[in-house]
């Protein structure tokens, strides 16, 4: 699995990285198939922050996650709970599929 975290006018300090990395190193928990994370942490305003996680699965699009917030790590917290409901819905659809009697 690739896990890639970017900035944009923001500097990516290692506690962010590594707060990140476990973070995001829980989905495969969830879906088993990822290739690829990107993390990217974006700074709007002096307050305000937006964090945008994609997820490429193989034989599917990819899963994206976008939010914004005045904390990074909780915006870090959020889109992780949102992807893993994105995947175990996902993961859900294809096991409901495969057993349909």
């Amino acid at each position: 699995m690739e896990l890639t975290i970017t900035g944009r006018h923001i500097d990516v300090t290692p506690a962010i990285k590594e707060y990140a990395t476990t973070k995001v190193n829980k989905l495969p928990r969830y879906f088993d198939r990822i290739l690829a994370i990107e993390v990217i942490t974006d700074r709007q305003d002096n307050r305000t922050y937006e964090v945008e996680v994609i997820v490429k699965v193989e034989h599917t699009d990819p899963f994206v996650a976008k939010t914004r917030g005045d904390d990074l790590y909780a915006c870090i917290d959020n889109v992780v709970d949102k992807l893993e409901r994105q995947l175990t819905d996902h993961k859900d659809k294809l096991r409901d599929r495969r057993y349909k009697a």
